[in-house]
C-alpha cells in the first residue's frame, strides 16, 4: 500500500476462516477500550489511583445491499445450527479497484445477529442486510491498517 492512499469509496471484504462471505459497504464498532478501576488510597488525597483491569472490545456491524453475496452468509449461519464454535476473522478494506486499504484481523468471532432487508412493495428503497460479531480481540501484522 503506497503511503499516500487514503480510505475513500471503499469496500470491505469479511472472511471468516477463509470462507468468503464477500463484500460489505458499511463497517463500524473497530474498536476497543480499556477497563479502568478507580481505587482510592487512604492519606492520598493528590489523586485517585486509575488501575487496567481488562480490554473490552466492541461488537462490529457490517452492512450492505442484498447481493449473490447474500447466499455465502446464509450458508454459512445454516452450518452453525449443530453448535457456534469461535473463529478468526478478517476484514480488508478496499479501494473500489480492489487495492487493500487496511486489514483487520479478529479473533474467536461468533455472530451476534443478522438482520435482512425489510421488504415491502409500498417503500422501493435498496433491500440492505446487516450482521453483527462479537470478537475477542485483534490479531496478526498490520492490524488497524
Amino acid at each position: 500500500m503506497a503511503k499516500d492512499e487514503v480510505a475513500v469509496a471503499i469496500a470491505f471484504v469479511v472472511r471468516i476462516d477463509d470462507q468468503d462471505l464477500g463484500a460489505f459497504n458499511t463497517c463500524d464498532g473497530l474498536g476497543c477500550e480499556v477497563v479502568v478501576e478507580q481505587r482510592e488510597e487512604g492519606g492520598n488525597n493528590g489523586h485517585v489511583w486509575q488501575l487496567p483491569t481488562r480490554m473490552k472490545f466492541s461488537n462490529v456491524k457490517l452492512s450492505r445491499p442484498v447481493t449473490a453475496d447474500s447466499t455465502k452468509l446464509m450458508r454459512w449461519f445454516s452450518g452453525m445450527a449443530n453448535g457456534i464454535t469461535r473463529k478468526t476473522a478478517t476484514i480488508e478494506a478496499r479501494t473500489l479497484e480492489g487495492t487493500v486499504i487496511a486489514r483487520w484481523g479478529l479473533l474467536d468471532v461468533i455472530p451476534v445477529r443478522w438482520t435482512g432487508p425489510q421488504l415491502s412493495p409500498d417503500s422501493p428503497k435498496v433491500a440492505v442486510e446487516t450482521l453483527e460479531l462479537a470478537h475477542h480481540g485483534f490479531f496478526g501484522p498490520g492490524t488497524g491498517g
